[in-house]
């Protein structure tokens, strides 16, 4: 594949992935922030498979989960079900598989893991937000917003 055709082809991608962002049930939001791990709120992220909650940021707050060693995943905690916004409830870790998030106004299931949709009655996996880890003691997560 020639350079042109990469570009081309990276441009439509783009394009795609704003509209496809646009359309998203659960409201887009500017902010940058940075988590220190050694900080007793964040101190479950300090292994694999920890996963924290993150207030004051997003609609409904964030989620983040240590994915692997070098890999953490920021989720919004607002539902997609609720398309409408009339639930007040931010979305919870099951209290018998952590790997799963419910939403207390539905019947949908989303996965830590990935966002993706495990059941309910929704069209959308979780709004996913960019991380980048210092491979320290440092998480930055943000969200460009629209």
């Amino acid at each position: 594949m020639n350079l042109k055709n990469f570009i081309y082809i990276a441009l439509i991608g783009l394009f795609f992935s704003c509209h496809s962002n646009r359309l998203h049930p659960v409201p887009s939001f500017q902010f940058d922030i940075t988590l220190n791990l050694n900080l007793p709120t964040y101190q479950p992220l300090m292994g694999v498979g920890g996963w924290a909650y993150v207030n004051g940021v997003g609609s409904r707050g964030i989620i983040v989960y240590r994915r692997a060693l070098n890999e953490f995943v920021a989720f919004d905690r607002h539902s997609p079900a609720d398309e409408e916004g009339t639930c007040n409830s931010a979305l919870v870790v099951d209290e018998e598989n952590f790997l799963i998030l419910n939403d207390p106004c539905s019947d949908a299931r989303f996965s830590l893991f990935d966002g993706s949709i495990m059941s309910g009655n929704t069209a959308w996996g979780l709004r996913m937000y960019m991380t980048n880890y210092n491979g320290g003691d440092m998480v930055r997560i943000w969200n460009v917003g629209q």
